[in-house]
């Protein structure tokens, strides 16, 4: 059976979009993020968060940091009803300082390597998914994976699904 998902960028779509963010004390929630997963779990979808996250190859944090928060942030989704199914991440940059994620790949969107990663290991029907990010190379992976991407410019994100959901393409 083919699952129906939704694909999230992190920083600017669930959270507030804070550089290198992988301080649990510096997660500031996007309004209504928390409550849009929610009703995603609740209509009966994966939900997937796919980030770029080049300050691993910057230096500025390690995996088992931003897994820290990664947790964090399950853990307050899932008190409002929520819930991640898993988070993918690039920490990748071809110019990175950390020698062995300074790479050339294809998971750093706007490459669509993530999304394809998750279409495979969950079996995703690619007509009834979408993406939310909040820049043109989340809708450029998306489309490059044949998913349809919503771009999310701020404000709330339960109105902005809540939108999408009605039809009128957010």
């Amino acid at each position: 059976m083919k699952h129906k998902a939704i694909f999230l960028d992190r920083d600017g779509v669930l959270n507030i979009d804070k550089a290198y963010l992988y301080e649990i004390d510096n997660l500031e929630w996007v309004a209504g993020a928390k409550e849009a997963v929610a009703e995603m779990v609740k209509q009966g979808y994966l939900v997937f968060v796919v980030t770029n996250q080049s300050g691993i190859a910057r230096g500025y944090y390690n995996i088992a940091d931003m897994e820290k928060l990664h947790q964090h942030m399950l853990e307050e989704i899932k008190s409002a009803g929520g819930n991640i199914d898993k988070f993918y991440y690039c920490p990748h940059l071809k110019e990175g300082a950390v020698e062995e994620y300074a790479i050339d790949c294809d998971c750093r969107k706007p490459n669509p390597g993530m999304l394809l990663q998750v279409c495979k290991e969950y079996e995703i029907d690619k007509e009834e998914s979408f993406l939310i990010g909040d820049n043109v190379r989340d809708i450029e992976a998306a489309e490059a994976a044949g998913i349809k991407g919503y771009l999310f410019e701020g404000g709330n994100l339960l109105e902005f699904l809540q939108r999408i959901f009605a039809g009128s393409g957010a």
